[in-house]
């Protein structure tokens, strides 16, 4: 997770098309996917603990909610303005548009509901995470009793065809491609959760799949990205992202055990404080996630520092920043829990 964050800052940083960086910077999205197929193995972990749904929601919803309404609340209040929805409101809302600036002021606040209706990317991820979590535990309990339906992961790939190239389902809800491209790659965690749960190991022949199989998705997304960005729909580049993710992640988890593992005594400090970094950063990767594009990214790009410095001086300030927001939740979940 510490190195899904990193590469979606690096992904978030602008760049010009020319750069011959620019493919491989784009890549950086797959982070996303990285995060919603970890997302997937966690939640399996804790509904085979405890497969109470209030249980499951409420520890959900006191993981995101706190950070969430802190950051996501602020960056609505203060862009609010009484009679001015930031967006056109369902249904033509309620004909005051004082009414309707404290609706649509609620509705970004509560589970940021411009994503849903007009495709505001501005913190997407979570909506979309929170949205597949309320559909975690049926999709967990129908695959337990009836494991055959684990093959339920396949529908979304052919949804995502069906709103590309359907016209009625594209108009209606087309517009948030990026969430319906991304809900097989969470699915597919959960499947595989129970096997990681078990300590199952790839055999070593499997590895120079894994490698050819990562090596390939990734020089086609570069390639992709460098010659064609968007000339494609975007659903056919996540489909490679599924096999990009999952060896990416076994690959890196590969390297961190080896990292854990290494026995040479000169470095085996360092290598184990980097460890614990990546570690470290991941644990704060929501709030880092939140705070970094538009409290941080954003000022600084007016100085056009360029690519790195830019993505350094954002990485650097957004971890501390992260850290007291994850210190304050903490302790807002303690006192909610304890009552």
């Amino acid at each position: 997770m510490g190195f899904a964050i990193i590469i979606v800052m690096l992904f978030h940083v602008y760049l010009p098309r020319t750069d011959a960086f620019y493919g491989l910077r784009r890549m950086g999205n797959v982070g996303v996917d990285i995060f919603f197929f970890l997302s997937g193995i966690g939640l399996w972990y804790s509904w085979a603990k405890n497969q109470d749904w209030k249980r499951f929601y409420y520890n959900r919803a006191v993981r995101i909610y706190p950070a969430w309404l802190i950051i996501a609340g602020y960056f609505y209040l203060s862009r609010f303005t009484i009679g001015k929805p930031s967006y056109a409101l369902p249904f033509g809302g309620t004909g005051n548009a004082v009414a309707d600036s404290w609706i649509d002021l609620f509705g970004d606040i509560a589970f940021n509901w411009d994503f849903w209706l007009h495709d505001e990317l501005i913190f997407w991820y979570v909506p979309a995470t929170m949205m597949l979590y309320l559909f975690a535990p049926p999709y967990m309990q129908m695959i337990r009793r009836w494991p055959t339906y684990r093959w339920l992961a396949v529908l979304p790939l052919m949804w995502c065809v069906v709103i590309q190239y359907v016209t009625p389902v594209h108009d209606a809800v087309g517009h948030i491609e990026i969430f319906w491209s991304r809900v097989t790659i969470f699915l597919l965690g959960i499947n595989i959760a129970e096997s990681v749960r078990q300590k199952q190991r790839l055999e070593k022949e499997a590895w120079w799949m894994v490698i050819v199989l990562f090596a390939f998705s990734l020089w086609a997304c570069i390639w992709l990205e460098q010659m064609k960005h968007g000339g494609f729909p975007l659903y056919t580049e996540r489909m490679l992202y599924i096999v990009l993710a999952v060896t990416t992640i076994l690959l890196m988890s590969e390297l961190f055990d080896r990292v854990g593992r290494s026995t040479l005594a000169f470095s085996r400090l360092r290598l184990s404080l980097l460890n614990r970094f990546f570690a470290w950063v991941g644990g704060i990767s929501l709030e880092i996630y939140l705070v970094h594009v538009e409290f941080i990214l954003k000022p600084l790009s007016k100085y056009h520092l360029g690519y790195w410095p830019t993505f350094l001086l954002t990485f650097v300030i957004s971890l501390p920043a992260a850290w007291l927001i994850s210190k304050v939740c903490g302790q807002i979940i303690k006192r909610i829990s304890s009552r």
